[in-house]
């Protein structure tokens, strides 16, 4: 039914849409600045910061599904593996390419050697919630997140 493989360069437009659909099911879709020339600059240049997995639908190739993810650095346990997005299409949803998705990222995380994986869940997003416990998932209370745009930046550093 679904086959995964290794993003590529070529399908960047696809995994934008998708981005675009989680952002607008997260009721942000405001929020999405990113563009398919950072994309490509961020993933593909000298330095890439980023890598994904590609869930395709056999039938007819389509990518329905992507796993987003990069490395970080933790001081408590050394090299992670951060999973920054998990989108499955909706009309695709529940019938297993989530499953395949992050099952492949947590084995990437074994073979990096990573002391772990970790993602964000929004905490009204039950269907996430419960797909993530079905996995025996940590979900943390007590942390907030924090960030500043790069325009807030330059507007803080350049007084």
């Amino acid at each position: 039914m679904y086959s995964l493989k290794v993003g590529q360069k070529s399908d960047l437009p696809r995994v934008l849409e998708l981005i675009q659909e989680l952002a607008l099911y997260e009721k942000a879709p405001e929020q999405v600045t990113n563009t398919l020339e950072r994309m490509e600059k961020e993933g593909f240049g000298p330095h890439p910061v980023y890598e994904f997995y590609v869930c395709v639908k056999d039938s007819n190739q389509e990518i329905i599904g992507i796993a987003v993810y990069y490395y970080r650095y933790s001081t408590w346990k050394g090299k992670r593996l951060y999973l920054e997005d998990i989108v499955v299409t909706e009309s695709e949803r529940g019938n297993g390419a989530g499953k395949l998705l992050f099952e492949r990222v947590m084995a990437k995380s074994l073979e990096e050697d990573c002391s772990g994986m970790m993602w964000q869940v929004l905490d009204w997003n039950a269907p996430a919630i419960n797909f993530y416990k079905k996995y025996g998932a940590l979900l943390e209370a007590g942390w907030l997140n924090a960030h500043l745009q790069d325009y807030e930046i330059k507007k803080l550093l350049h007084k």
